[in-house]
């Protein structure tokens, strides 16, 4: 079999293996890691703490730190907070003409702001640990149980917390470095993979126990799952492309010959970030009315419930409004007309500079829209889910920010496979063509 004989491939080439087994080592500590759980607190006094974590924001935070919020573990906070740190220095370093130069200096730029991040994390973690053991105090008095008293427990327990996520982060860069694929990503994967059996064997015993459906709806669930997931490749594998000359030669003043080359114009350029921008929002209202003693009127509960249709109809277009936000500000037209112009390069037909930019700004515009579209829906599928009847934590897979991220990541990882095998002259993991993950061709 073709399988068979790629997986023999990969063993032989050395450097490969060696990559793929350290990565499998260091996956192994994290998830040993995630079920370690801070000294002084009763693991069998937890069971509220994973009842809260089953629905809402807290169910996505557990779900990216692979269970070990719930389990009140040492990595408890994962690594959101390096990935906060890192989305508010990529908006400072956009915004702000200072961190601009820095970025354009090369590699001592980029580890001044690698360093100013980590140092942004340690600050939120900080902030984070303390705010975690509130609310953990407040579900272990749930159940007649209750965390050590005394400040010197809040601090050492912070103080733990934030070195073991700084450790995940640690165990993401080694990933990168010695290991396959992107680290940081690879370790929020393992973490929501961690949740696909027990969710998967859970709906499975739902099914077939129960008068909703048996096995036919199971399997139906599942051709639902594939599908979804196949238009979420497509959406992260999606790019138009631009044709641009480059002049081979002048000869008085006339222009002969050139080389054809595209401008790869992704059709979600924005990728997870915009879902991400719009669930921190959609929040906002949680949280609040969370806090709030009285009754809290229909207009605000229309907006806790995330199977209610104006709660997903603002979220779709925050959705929209974001892609297209976040989309002006990686993408600039400008530069790009001007880095063609400035390498005797120009798109056939369309005149350098202002024109080629309002060309590519309405190039961005038509392919952005319906990729916009497509996220919305895909973010909002996991509410359609809930409405057949799913399960929350299986429901969870069917879109939204966990399955961009696991279909981005997959495919990352196995386009620098299928590199290492086309390096060595072996065959690819796919008998024509060539895996495109996020970056695009």
């Amino acid at each position: 079999m073709r399988f068979l004989e790629t997986l023999k491939n990969i063993w032989k080439i050395e450097d490969l293996r060696k990559r793929i087994l350290t990565t499998l080592f260091f996956v192994a500590i994290y998830r040993f890691g995630t079920y370690v759980v801070i000294p002084g607190v009763d693991p069998h006094s937890l069971t509220a703490l994973q009842e809260q974590t089953q629905g809402g924001l807290l169910a996505l935070l557990d779900m990216f730190s692979g269970g070990a919020f719930a389990n009140a573990s040492v990595f408890a906070l994962g690594i959101m907070p390096y990935i906060s740190a890192s989305i508010f220095m990529q908006l400072a370093a956009m915004a702000i003409p200072s961190m601009q130069k820095m970025q354009r200096e090369g590699e001592s730029g980029r580890r001044k702001i690698n360093q100013w991040t980590r140092y942004l994390t340690v600050a939120i973690l900080m902030f984070q640990g303390p705010t975690y053991l509130v609310n953990l105090s407040v579900q272990l008095r749930a159940v007649g149980a209750s965390l050590p008293g005394g400040i010197f427990f809040s601090i050492y327990a912070t103080i733990i917390m934030a070195a073991g996520s700084m450790f995940v982060l640690w165990l993401g860069e080694r990933i990168t470095d010695k290991g396959i694929g992107n680290g940081v990503s690879f370790i929020i994967l393992v973490g929501i993979i961690a949740r696909l059996p027990h969710s998967l064997f859970q709906e499975f015993i739902s099914r077939t126990s129960e008068t909703t459906g048996g096995l036919v709806m199971f399997l139906f669930e599942i051709l639902i799952l594939l599908l979804v997931i196949a238009g979420a490749i497509m959406l992260v594998q999606g790019v138009r492309k631009v044709p641009v000359q480059y002049a081979k030669r002048i000869v008085s003043g006339k222009q002969l010959g050139g080389a054809r080359q595209y401008i790869p114009l992704k059709v979600n350029a924005a990728n997870v970030m915009p879902i991400i921008f719009a669930q921190a929002i959609m929040f906002i209202p949680i949280s609040i009315m969370g806090f709030a003693s009285q009754e809290v009127s229909p207009f605000w509960s229309a907006f806790m419930d995330n199977t209610g249709f104006w709660y997903n109809f603002v979220f779709f277009v925050l959705i929209i409004l974001f892609t297209y936000l976040y989309t002006a500000i990686t993408i600039n037209p400008t530069q790009m007309a001007d880095d063609l112009k400035r390498n005797n390069g120009f798109i056939p037909g369309v005149k350098p500079g202002k024109p080629t930019k309002d060309y590519l700004d309405i190039i961005m515009d038509r392919i952005t829209l319906p990729g916009a579209f497509f996220l919305g829906l895909i973010a909002v599928m996991p509410a359609f889910a809930r409405l057949l009847g799913i399960s929350m934590s299986f429901s969870q897979f069917f879109g939204g920010t966990s399955l961009l991220i696991l279909v981005g990541v997959v495919l990352d990882t196995l386009q620098q496979i299928e590199s290492h095998l086309l390096m060595r002259h072996y065959d690819g993991l796919l008998k024509s063509g060539k895996i495109r993950g996020r970056t695009g061709v």
